[in-house]
């Protein structure tokens, strides 16, 4: 059973004919009741009683009009619902990122998609590292952003935005007035260190000669308490720049860079190669390109989003 041989059955239920149906549906009158005939051995019952020259529905005929109506109405309303979607698009968008990544990178960017899509909804999924890599694998959220590097092949990767992590102390403590510092200069220091996640694992390596050695005071996983922890005076920690730069811009703490090379921390958006697109998703890709620091040095647009 298809979508036209119930157009071709409502059409001769509608002009009560054969013939009439043949030349409006542009085809022979034997090709329109071979269609019938297999309606009828598919439903296993007849669908029309030829009284002389004329023909009328059987209860089964009756019935199956009212379903088949119905049919053909639902597929116009999906094509209508689906034709609107691509004009004001719906629906909910899944992002992982991490708490700071949306107080920091994300808010512009959130901003102006829902000023071109009001009618989409953004759900933020808090989440870190490899598990915002797993998350979009597995379909349980459409985008994700993370630091690179991004390895799974599955996925498209957009380098978004750079930052430099910097050591963070109090304004006057005597490591603020240094240009930057090395792993040696930490010793005897108590140390605030993400609990886990890709900054840790660079710190670790940043540390690797010293490491017997540290003194760590605790273990953090978020970047708010982790600041208000170093004002408090309970010890000295790493952030992003831009995730500290109001409060060294109010003077209220000293962000020192790392050496001999300053640690640069890249952020990427992400999101399945295989996965189709709704314009929704595709306007999110955009804008988020457009407010990117890639988008400042002319960096290229993924090729799903260019081929669309």
């Amino acid at each position: 059973m298809d979508l036209d041989q119930l157009r071709t059955f409502l059409e001769i239920v509608r002009l009560k004919s054969f013939s009439k149906a043949a030349q409006t549906c542009f085809r022979t009158q034997p090709a329109i009741s071979a269609q019938v005939r297999q309606l009828e051995q598919e439903l296993n019952a007849p669908l029309f009683e030829r009284l002389g020259t004329r023909i009328a529905l059987t209860p089964a005929g009756r019935i199956f009009a009212e379903y088949a109506e119905q049919i053909l109405d639902l597929r116009r309303r999906a094509q209508d619902t689906i034709s609107e979607l691509e004009r004001a698009p719906k629906g909910e968008l899944v992002i992982a990122a991490n708490e700071a990544t949306c107080i920091y990178v994300l808010p512009e960017v959130f901003s102006e998609y829902k000023q071109q899509f009001p009618n989409v909804q953004l759900q933020v999924e808090r989440s870190y590292g490899s598990a915002i890599v797993e998350a979009i694998v597995n379909n349980q959220a459409d985008f994700g952003i993370t630091q690179m590097p991004v390895s799974d092949k599955r996925l498209q990767v957009a380098p978004i935005h750079s930052d430099e992590i910097k050591l963070i102390v109090p304004v006057d403590h005597p490591l603020a007035a240094k240009p930057h510092i090395v792993a040696r200069d930490l010793l005897g220091q108590q140390l605030l260190l993400p609990k886990s996640g890709t900054t840790r694992a660079r710190l670790n390596e940043w540390f690797e000669l010293v490491e017997p050695d540290l003194q760590i005071s605790m273990e953090l996983d978020a970047t708010e308490m982790t600041k208000r922890f170093v004002l408090a005076r309970l010890g000295i920690s790493f952030l992003a720049a831009s995730h500290c730069a109001e409060e060294v811009e109010q003077g209220r703490l000293a962000a020192v860079s790392l050496g001999p090379e300053p640690l640069i921390r890249r952020l990427a958006l992400v999101y399945r190669k295989d996965k189709s697109l709704s314009k929704a998703a595709l306007g999110f890709i955009q804008v988020m390109l457009e407010h990117s620091d890639a988008a400042a040095a002319g960096s290229r647009v993924p090729q799903a989003l260019s081929s669309r």
